[in-house]
């Protein structure tokens, strides 16, 4: 019968009472009410919450049920009693102290969900009213203090989203913020504090309990450290709003326990390191040179280890909040006293000692505090800390700081601040070390003349860093410039010709089957790329209004002292970082591959500055130019006897034009000493072709190894074309295959976090290249309003010109040993399985051999190559193949062709012919980006003249 009577009457099958109380303001005002008091009954007759199980629960779900009432009520219509009742007769103190002292995460969780439901309902004014306010921060700060109980991630995550709601309301309606915040006037109790006390800070943590909570937390990783930084943030924002708020913060211990912190999360990184990769995640061209894993041990800390990259994340993660905190501060004198705490706690007390204490000879304290100073300057990009950081560890002078602050009291308030922070540290400090005895520059020079590899290729990154992100604070540090004040000679089409044409030659000279047409087009776009996104070319490339002036992004620094703004400069010949950079190029094919490409790197970004000059110390000096005797120039007898303005004019316009064609004389000793030395290594790789054998074939199995490891599909490579078959062709039917050094800076160097240049064997995409068959060079054409033509006009020297050198000007320039002829003929025929595992055993065999860099002939005695002696195929004492003459003969090959090398240097670093390999394919990729950077600078900045 009730089951028909409800359902004449329409009613759900649901108990009747629930949704008609739910529906009726007075019927849910009245199960509200009932909920209440059942809620004071049970917890006054219960006088120990923590002891009584069931008494807990019923609390527990007696708030629970009040909060979904609320709720509910929230999102219908008008009237919301239930909402008044619990304004008017403020329920949400007894339920605050209930949840306060249960220590029952029960209960504290329904309670902090209550006040949760208040605050989102946004009716009564809950956050503008100061009992409410109260009540909810004593219950925020007892259930997360000291002697509360261990709160879940679950609850710590509510009681932070909570506190962060209440922020978002104070930076949307600043009049809420004296409910939360009351600066209570007290007597200066100063002359009773020490030292530390004034440093700590003045203000007590009840002005502003809110505050202190979040700081507990901006440490925290996830959600809840994300919510706590986050509502901070909205708080300092306000704080421009607030005279009282502004000097309050000024006061407090915020920027003491931000730069502690910060600190803290420092001290936690490891102090030696290795640079290192996990198992199985080798790079490719790590793999194929003579890379070794490095010693780990309970000190010393691989870079690849998961415990050191969280700690590394978590230290930047915070180190990005300073720089949102001061991104989000409008208030000039918070950012001034957060800034100096920076500096004193941070700068000098940590970093700057870290990098003072560091060696090379306890096994990588120097590449650990180098890797952390790089990792820091490419996650900043606010001005001011970038400025403090390197004005600091550079030494650069101090100049007269400008007057701070429009309001005396807290300007008043800053200074308190700051003498109780210099008296704290005069206190604490027993040896005033800076950075005047060794800064810096000090510690980059010693470091980039170790022994050890890593320490000079992690040097040469922070260079790099320096040189492309705060090019500005090395043009007075690191390097020696010259200001250039007057344009000066300007490079001539000419000249700009010729280096072109040298330095494509010297590209030529290490060989390669390759298209080299759409690697050099690559390495031109990556180089357009490189040079505009360069922070310096902001002022040179973007368009300028009228009687506008623009300022680089890293001038704005607040900041006195700053260095001002970049002028056209270039390096002085005897500037110690060239030299060093050219000392380290001289040993680039036994250098590791991690230094040969973060030395690439640093020469790179060094000549990428639009106010960089790289005339004199890249390229030869115009100023030096020196010229053949002018031929007589044929004149046109109407020209000469026309009397004609327009027709003298444009007879001086023609003359003029075919001035700046005339090709200066190629002199090589006044060549910069970095052409020479690109020039040297390319005779290098000759002695190598010349004493190693099959050189080329080993060689371009090894480019071709690199394509097919980084190729993204499985389609197998397409057989090599029979020397007979023209260019063209070859050119038409290759299909375009990527390099294998495609995102190579990303793999070898994973902890950088900020893009790379394009991919290549330095780093940036490469194509399979191909020089054009009538000079050997590439055939360039630029889209950038600059042609760059092969001149067949007075071409730089060889410094190879007897005949017995293969030329660079040949387009393939390989070997002439036998071994090549021999391959040849073989190409196309099919061999015996047997016979193919001889030649691949040949070749192993040569890639192993230990080599040295090759040194005149007459300075040291031969020592043989690879000592392939005749006999049947075994393997000898070392583990090596020996190969039958009868088997080498098969396959076209004499017995005296692979005897012997003479390149070894007796004492000198040795590496296996498969490192040099690696190095040769690395080095022709630089000399074609340098070549690229060359031209495009040429076009973009103007910097050849025409006419």
């Amino acid at each position: 019968m009730d089951f028909w009577s409800r359902l004449i009457a329409g009613t759900s099958l649901a108990p009747g009472g629930n949704k008609g109380a739910s529906n009726n303001p007075e019927k849910r005002l009245a199960r509200f009410k009932r909920e209440y008091s059942s809620l004071l009954t049970t917890w006054r007759g219960t006088p120990n919450l923590a002891k009584d199980a069931d008494a807990a629960e019923k609390i527990q779900q007696s708030l629970q049920d009040l909060t979904t009432i609320l709720s509910d009520e929230s999102r219908r219509p008008l009237p919301h009693p239930c909402i008044v009742f619990a304004s008017s007769k403020q329920i949400y103190i007894p339920i605050g102290k209930i949840a306060t002292i249960s220590y029952h995460e029960g209960i504290i969780r329904e309670g902090v969900g209550f006040f949760a439901t208040l605050i989102d309902s946004e009716e009564e004014n809950f956050v503008e009213n100061e009992a409410f306010s109260k009540s909810l921060m004593n219950l925020l700060v007892r259930i997360t203090g000291a002697n509360s109980i261990r709160l879940s991630s679950d609850t710590e995550s509510e009681v932070v989203e909570l506190s962060f709601n209440i922020t978002t309301k104070i930076r949307l309606d600043p009049e809420i913020l004296p409910a939360w915040f009351t600066a209570q006037a007290r007597e200066d109790d100063s002359d009773g504090q020490d030292a530390h006390e004034k440093f700590t800070g003045k203000t007590h943590k009840e002005d502003f309990p809110l505050f202190y909570l979040l700081i507990d937390y901006i440490h925290h990783e996830g959600r809840v450290g994300d919510f706590a930084r986050t509502g901070l943030l909205y708080i300092i924002e306000a704080a421009s709003n607030s005279v009282a708020l502004e000097q309050w913060i000024v006061e407090s211990d915020l920027a003491t326990l931000m730069a502690t912190g910060l600190g803290a999360l420092y001290s936690q990184l490891s102090r030696k390191l290795v640079i290192d990769y996990p198992l199985g995640q080798l790079p490719p061209i790590l793999a194929l040179s003579d890379y070794e894993h490095p010693v780990e041990t309970s000190e010393i800390v691989s870079s690849a280890s998961p415990d050191f990259q969280s700690h590394m994340e978590t230290f930047l993660s915070h180190l990005v909040f300073w720089q949102d905190v001061l991104n989000h501060c409008k208030s000039v004198e918070v950012k001034q006293t957060l800034l100096e705490h920076f500096q004193v706690i941070f700068l000098q007390q940590l970093l700057y000692p870290s990098l003072l204490e560091s060696s090379d000879v306890d096994g990588g304290s120097s590449v650990a505090v180098l890797t952390y100073l790089r990792r820091i300057l490419e996650s900043l990009e606010h001005p001011d800390m970038i400025h403090l950081i390197l004005h600091y560890l550079l030494a650069l002078p101090d100049s007269t700081p400008a007057p701070s602050g429009s309001r005396a009291s807290i300007s008043a308030a800053r200074k308190r601040k700051s003498l109780d922070l210099a008296t704290m540290m005069a206190t604490h400090i027993e040896v005033d070390t800076t950075p005047a005895l060794f800064n810096l520059v000090d510690l980059i020079q010693t470091s980039l003349k170790s022994e050890s590899e890593q320490t000079v290729s992690t040097t040469l990154q922070l260079v790099s860093v320096i040189l492309k992100r705060h090019h500005r604070y090395a043009v007075t540090t690191l390097l020696w410039t010259s200001q250039i004040l007057s344009d000066g000679p300007q490079r001539t089409i000419g000249a700009h010709d010729q280096e072109m044409e040298f330095l494509l030659h010297l590209a030529g000279g290490v060989g390669g089957d390759d298209n080299f047409d759409d690697v050099y087009e690559n390495h031109v776009k990556d180089s357009m790329s490189t040079l505009e996104s360069h922070p310096c070319s902001i002022p040179l490339l973007a368009p300028k209004a009228i009687g506008s002036t623009m300022k680089f992004p890293g001038s704005q620094a607040t900041i006195p002292g700053a260095p001002r703004d970049i002028r056209s400069h270039t390096l002085r010949p005897e500037d110690p970082m060239l030299k060093t950079l050219n000392l380290i190029l001289s040993t680039f094919f036994t250098n590791s591959l991690e230094t040969n490409l973060s030395l690439t790197g640093a020469i790179v970004d060094l000549a990428a500055c639009g106010f960089m000059r790289i005339d004199g110390w890249l390229l030869p000096d115009p100023s030096k130019y020196t010229y053949e005797d002018e031929e007589a120039e044929i004149e046109d007898p109407y020209l000469i006897n026309s009397g004609d303005a327009i027709d003298i004019e444009e007879r001086a316009q023609v003359k003029a034009l075919r001035k700046m064609r005339r090709t200066p004389i190629w002199n090589a000793s006044r060549l910069p000493a970095f052409l020479t030395q690109l020039e040297a290594l390319v005779d290098q790789i000759q002695e190598y072709r010349a004493s190693i054998p099959r050189f080329d074939e080993l060689l371009q199995q090894r480019r071709e190894a690199f394509i097919a490891a980084s190729s993204n599909d499985a389609t197998p490579m397409p057989p090599r074309q029979q020397p007979s078959q023209s260019k063209e062709s070859s050119r038409s039917t290759s299909p375009r295959m990527r390099s294998g050094f495609d995102t190579l800076a990303q793999r070898i160097f994973p902890e950088l976090g900020t893009p790379s240049r394009s991919n290549s064997p330095r780093g940036r995409r490469s194509q399979d290249q191909q020089r054009s068959s009538n000079s050997g060079f590439p055939t360039l054409t630029s889209g950038y309003g600059l042609n760059t033509p092969t001149n067949g006009r007075n071409p730089p020297p060889t410094s190879h010109p007897n005949s017995d050198t293969p030329s660079r000007d040949s387009s393939r320039a390989f070997s002439p040993s036998p071994l090549r002829a021999d391959q040849e003929t073989l190409r196309g025929v099919d061999i015996p399985s047997s016979q193919t595992a001889a030649f691949a055993a040949v070749d192993q065999s040569i890639l192993a051999r230990k080599v040295s860099l090759p040194i005149p002939k007459a300075e040291v005695a031969p020592i043989p190559f690879p000592n392939l002696k005749a006999g049947a195929t075994t393997i000898d004492g070392s583990g090596e193949s020996i190969i039958a003459d009868q088997e080498l003969a098969t396959i076209g090959i004499k017995t005296e062709d692979v005897k012997s090398a003479d390149i070894l240097g007796a004492g000198e670093k040795e590496v296996t012919v498969s490192h040099i390999l690696t190095n040769v394919l690395v080095l022709q990729e630089f000399i074609l980006e340098i070549a690229a950077l060359v031209q495009v600078r040429a076009g973009l900045f103007g910097e050849v003249r025409f006419v």
